[in-house]
């Protein structure tokens, strides 16, 4: 791995320390999204499995529960609901249904009938309103995971393949390079991207964690360019240039497994983190009473609009 010594991008003022907004315990928080025609947020714990919405003008709050995992969402662009990937691949799921038990999304597509041992995780739109979804083992161990591509169209497309854990993905403001994650091997991956095509290439290691600083997991791009990364078994968010890979800026969380962040609010200036209570032992979890909350901070700089689903 190679990169520049001199970052490119100034640090970004961070107002204050994260507030946790929503204490709910999560197993597994994850998939922060912010809804601009709602005004509101959703998560979702993969593992419990819940998908959640808070709307901070009013702090009102639902909660649906899933008959199984629910690991990445985006919205659509053409109907109300979420295009979201479940265990087993991508489906729709219409948020007009009352909250509460036995949620009933629609299964779309199941890309991988051969691999029982996977599940999906993180994923979200690009530019053009194409879904991408990574894959993973349940074990976290096995290469067995993949990167896909699931278009409005029903067409769902492999890109790349043998990862043990995937997440991300995000993109540079440009458009021109996508980051993706492989968070067992510590390894933050950088690709070409086409985005008349939507095809990526020339992966390659764009940075590694330092040991004490954990491993790569969900993240995000701000409107200056700059990449903002969760890091599970590390306690925080850091912003870097998404060049040189140069830390910009750090949040320090009250939660080891931070899992997630993306931009928010009425500004675009909030920045809500996830975290989770999962791979932390009972006397670990005395010490952090919030693992597993919602947090939010505000950040002196506007995060960019979630992509839209193209159906």
């Amino acid at each position: 791995m190679t990169r520049k010594t001199m970052t490119n991008y100034t640090a970004p003022s961070i107002e204050g320390s994260p507030e946790c907004i929503w204490a709910a315990e999560a197993n597994l928080g994850e998939g922060t999204l912010w809804s601009e025609r709602e005004q509101a947020l959703y998560w979702i714990d993969i593992l419990t499995p819940r998908l959640f919405w808070f709307r901070p003008s009013d702090g009102a709050r639902r909660a649906w529960q899933f008959d199984e995992e629910i690991t990445a969402i985006s919205e659509r662009a053409e109907a109300p609901g979420l295009i979201l990937t479940l265990r087993r691949g991508f489906a729709l799921f219409d948020t007009t249904q009352l909250p509460g038990a036995g949620a009933k999304p629609r299964y779309l597509h199941q890309p991988e009938p051969e691999r029982p041992n996977n599940r999906f995780n993180d994923g979200k739109c690009d530019s053009r309103g194409r879904f991408w979804g990574g894959s993973m083992d349940f074990d976290c161990k096995a290469p067995t995971g993949a990167l896909y591509r699931y278009d409005a169209d029903g067409r769902c497309t492999k890109h790349d393949d043998g990862f043990e854990v995937t997440n991300g993905p995000t993109w540079s403001a440009d458009g021109r390079t996508m980051y993706f994650n492989n968070t067992v091997l510590n390894n933050l991956y950088a690709y070409d991207f086409d985005m008349e095509a939507g095809t990526v290439s020339n992966r390659r290691v764009w940075h590694r964690f330092p040991k004490p600083d954990g491993l790569p997991d969900g993240m995000t791009t701000d409107a200056a360019g700059r990449l903002w990364i969760a890091h599970w078994d590390g306690a925080c968010v850091t912003c870097h240039d998404p060049v040189t890979a140069a830390e910009l800026a750090r949040i320090v969380l009250p939660a080891s497994n931070v899992t997630d962040c993306a931009f928010g609010g009425a500004d675009m200036q909030t920045l809500y983190i996830t975290t989770a209570r999962n791979g932390r032992t009972e006397e670990q979890l005395k010490s952090e009473p919030l693992a597993g909350g919602l947090f939010a901070v505000h950040i002196g700089s506007p995060g960019v609009p979630a992509a839209l689903f193209a159906g």
